[in-house]
């Protein structure tokens, strides 16, 4: 047999006729059946059928992952092509329903979890059944780092969520081979501890319009879902989460974003969205430079005081 010849591919078999006689020859002496050419060409078709089955479950293999719409902003996007079907056999997926929750504080952490598409609000809760909120997650988002044995907060769906479940153990093992995931990975873990230090100034030195207003800028700055175009915002928590989340009562949350809205800085069309009229106020007021704080600080400095703000007021 010639070199050129020697191919398997069960598809080119049948576009080649100069093959053909080959593997007829070649399976009358397997099968000791002499066969006609509608019979071997039958088979041949069957086999090419079964290449292309198996060549589709490997793709359905990979696909899982390969056209996850949050790799590219999550932590998977570090996998190369060739290890996604490794990556796609520790993934559990699941539809999570509003108001479910996923993940347990204290409960063993066996897995990490993605998120595919929705949202979630990650919270803590006291004896007393107090709760505090410690962030809120979108698609991408990638938890469970910074929990070694058992989960640190609980998570529960704000709207209807994709939630990707990865073994624990096997993502670790995958780690080792993938020096950009991991990369990722550690990225991950420096923005968690960001965003925690600037939950602590927010809520340890800020006054309530200061925390409001950096709350809304940073809900501005995150991927906003289809249809939502800037300014306007999607908020998918309630009143509540809000409150929580800044430390201060639902009703002072509410006076604030009136005040905004009164001020022509913000829109609130409904209570799921808000609209950023004056994004230039916004921001000087989160950062606690806004033209009635720099107005007041000059006058306690004519009178010869400090300016001490009470927290929350």
């Amino acid at each position: 047999m010639a070199p050129d010849d020697t191919g398997s591919s069960e598809a080119n078999f049948l576009v080649q006729p100069g093959r053909r006689a080959q593997w007829r020859g070649a399976l009358d002496r397997v099968r000791g059946v002499k066969m006609d050419s509608a019979a071997t060409t039958s088979c041949c078709t069957e086999l090419a059928a079964a290449r292309t089955r198996l060549s589709a479950n490997a793709v359905d293999a990979v696909q899982p992952c390969g056209r996850c719409a949050a790799r590219a902003c999550g932590v998977c996007g570090g996998v190369a092509a060739p290890d996604l079907p490794r990556l796609a056999a520790l993934a559990t997926i699941a539809n999570v329903p509003r108001g479910q929750t996923f993940i347990h504080e204290g409960a063993p952490a066996e897995h990490f979890c993605i998120l595919i598409q929705g949202s979630a609000k990650l919270y803590k809760l006291l004896p007393d059944g107090r709760r505090q909120i410690v962030g809120f997650v979108y698609a991408g988002s990638f938890l469970g780092v910074s929990a070694p044995e058992t989960y640190a907060f609980s998570a529960e769906v704000l709207e209807s969520t994709r939630v990707c479940r990865l073994s624990r153990r096997g993502l670790l093992r995958l780690l080792s081979d993938s020096h950009a995931m991991e990369q990722r990975l550690l990225d991950v873990a420096v923005n968690k501890l960001r965003l925690a230090q600037e939950h602590m100034v927010l809520l340890g030195r800020k006054t309530t319009i200061e925390r409001v207003a950096s709350f809304l800028l940073f809900q501005a700055k995150r991927p906003q879902p289809r249809g939502v175009l800037p300014p306007r915002i999607h908020l998918p928590m309630s009143r509540i989460d809000i409150a929580d989340y800044l430390g201060v009562t639902v009703e002072t949350v509410c006076r604030s974003l009136a005040k905004l809205a009164k001020s022509g800085v913000i829109a609130i069309p409904n209570v799921h969205e808000v609209v950023i009229l004056d994004l230039a106020y916004l921001e000087s007021t989160a950062r606690g430079a806004s033209p009635e704080r720099s107005l007041r600080l000059v006058r306690r400095a004519e009178m010869g005081g400090a300016f001490h703000p009470k927290i929350g007021s």
